[in-house]
């Protein structure tokens, strides 16, 4: 490929991403409903890194993922660093809600080391550290314990995933070196702006984001068409066909999407690169995540990082947004609503088996 992604940098020790992360809770054996041909997956990572897109995102909890891009990094390293490409594999730590009471520095230590040997490294470059419940005490100390196995070797940068910036504050003040929170963000979900943005402004985070296309949603697919029945084909679509919902509903999303579609034509691309191309424009967006990365949607995304939005544009993709509702609180917080829609979608305890 000869467009190349451009590199970002997180944290000061000259650690740099690509600005498109290829996403890879879609790859788990929990999402996917169909057999993945593993071969020709792997020859479409490598192409992607390749091209630039060279940081991949998991976590201990996206069953069997760790262990394909383990299999990867065996199969496809070596031939990738002799072309100069050097991959970055970003991990998560997501401890079940039901031991989040009972963690010890030595259970936590022990999932770190489960994933260097699923990874198949000797240190990880981004461990993101979740938490379910705000009103169980503890994820203060455990994101020190993480920072313990950092300064250990076995972690590079530590990351949270889905905290909200008051939480995120007490962890930086409590001496923790994050480097990024990965957030939900897109041109449906733009609750990072109520307090994220600021915050990780003023303290140098960068924020990762992922529902950049809204499973999809943000894509010509569904322009002039009615919303598509239930049962819904996977978890993402179930997830984010939510956010459509709390952004207004299905009619205020078609006007959005029949504007995406307007400004692409005019610039000869798809509405999903306009869509990602308005995210990572957004200030303290270091990068985006996306699901797809292979095919057609490959150079799709790709175009999305030379495309230049004009004054025009922008005023017509805000006017578009400004028709929309507000999704409400934090980062996270309707996720958080114990009986909520978001939340009851949620697998928040995955036993030993499944991990």
């Amino acid at each position: 490929m000869e467009r190349r992604v451009p590199r970002v940098a997180l944290g000061g020790d000259g650690y740099t991403i690509s600005a498109l992360i290829v996403g890879g809770w879609q790859l788990s054996d929990g999402h996917r409903a169909a057999a993945v041909d593993e071969a020709a997956l792997l020859r479409d990572l490598a192409a992607a890194a390749r091209a630039g897109w060279t940081t991949l995102d998991c976590a201990d909890i996206y069953t069997g993922v760790e262990e394909l891009f383990g299999r990867f990094r065996a199969t496809h390293g070596a031939s990738l660093r002799e072309d100069g490409v050097e991959l970055q594999v970003h991990t998560k730590y997501v401890p079940d809600l039901d031991e989040l009471s009972s963690l010890t520095s030595e259970s936590v230590e022990r999932v770190v080391d489960r994933s260097l040997r699923r990874l198949r490294v000797d240190r990880l470059d981004l461990v993101q550290f979740a938490w379910w419940d705000y009103g169980i005490p503890g994820y203060v100390e455990v994101a020190g314990w993480l920072d313990d196995l950092r300064a250990a070797g076995k972690i590079r940068h530590l990351g949270v995933t889905n905290f909200d910036a008051p939480r995120v504050r007490e962890i930086l003040d409590a001496g923790v070196p994050l480097v990024a929170n990965q957030v939900q963000y897109s041109l449906l979900d733009r609750r990072p702006e109520h307090a994220m943005v600021a915050l990780a402004r003023e303290r140098g985070l960068g924020l990762l984001c992922y529902g950049a296309l809204a499973g999809g949603f943000l894509s010509s697919k569904y322009l002039g068409r009615p919303a598509p029945a239930e049962p819904l084909a996977n978890r993402s679509l179930v997830k984010y066909r939510l956010v459509v919902d709390e952004a207004g509903g299905w009619e205020r999303y078609q006007e959005l999407l029949a504007t995406l579609d307007a400004v692409a034509e005019r610039h000869g691309r798809t509405a999903s690169a306009v869509a990602l191309r308005w995210l990572l424009a957004r200030p303290t967006v270091a990068a985006a995540m996306v699901g797809t990365f292979h095919g057609e949607h490959f150079a799709a995304n790709l175009d999305a990082l030379s495309l230049v939005l004009a004054e025009r544009d922008g005023k017509e993709i805000e006017t578009a947004i400004g028709r929309l509702d507000d999704l409400e609180g934090d980062v996270f917080g309707l996720e958080r609503v114990a009986d909520g829609p978001h939340s009851r979608i949620m697998w928040k305890n995955l036993s030993a088996e499944r991990r």
